[in-house]
């Protein structure tokens, strides 16, 4: 298979693997609630579900995550905002890898090296998602293929954002952090589904 075709079938399958880790994690923990408990705490040290969720669910979703990344400016060809993107894309990607190899503590609570690595590496992939989102939308919004993206784009970059903002918002009279959380990645996950989807349809371009 062509390495730009593998790619972005990686990254058609990364999502996917993600979103079905979190479910079947979740299935395997009946006490583990999705609106109130945090995604990481399906990888949390000592869990039935810690190996399959850092090292499939992270781990090698994460290197999906990269290999697309990679994908992206043989795909789109675009000079400087390809590059920008498949950095961004690649940066997600290496924060759920770090977020798998630095598991969080029972609960997620503790105060532990591995902890703080484990919150720095998901905040740092959950953020170069973010502005993946919104460089797709902005800068290419007169791309001939990945211009009918710009608003759905821009759109998920933003709910995503105020998603997290209410996931860690103390005073939120909706004391549901874990479900903001998994809309959250929901809609990251799907945005990164349907680019992936698009550039699979994707001719060869020329830079401008």
């Amino acid at each position: 298979m062509n390495p730009g075709r593998f790619g972005i079938f990686s990254g058609i399958a990364a999502p996917v693997i993600w979103l079905s880790l979190i479910g079947l994690a979740g299935a395997m923990r009946p006490e583990f609630s999705h609106s109130y408990q945090y995604i990481s705490e399906l990888g949390e040290r000592g869990s039935i579900t810690e190996i399959p969720m850092r090292y499939i669910g992270f781990g090698f979703a994460g290197l999906l995550y990269v290999c697309f990344a990679l994908a992206v400016p043989a795909t789109l060809r675009e000079g400087w905002r390809s590059a920008l993107l498949a950095m961004l894309i690649g940066l997600d990607g290496i924060g759920r890898i770090g977020a798998g190899v630095f598991a969080c503590d029972p609960g997620c609570d503790g105060l532990s090296s591995s902890q703080e690595l484990h919150r720095l590496f998901a905040m740092t992939g959950f953020s170069a998602a973010i502005l993946a989102t919104l460089v797709c939308g902005v800068v290419f919004r007169r791309h001939a293929w990945l211009g009918i993206l710009s608003a759905y784009s821009i759109g998920s970059g933003l709910l995503a954002t105020t998603l997290l903002l209410l996931m860690t918002w103390e005073a939120n009279p909706i004391q549901t952090p874990g479900l903001f959380e998994h809309w959250a990645t929901g809609v990251l996950s799907i945005w990164t589904l349907v680019l992936a989807l698009r550039l699979r349809r994707t001719p060869v371009a020329t830079d401008e």
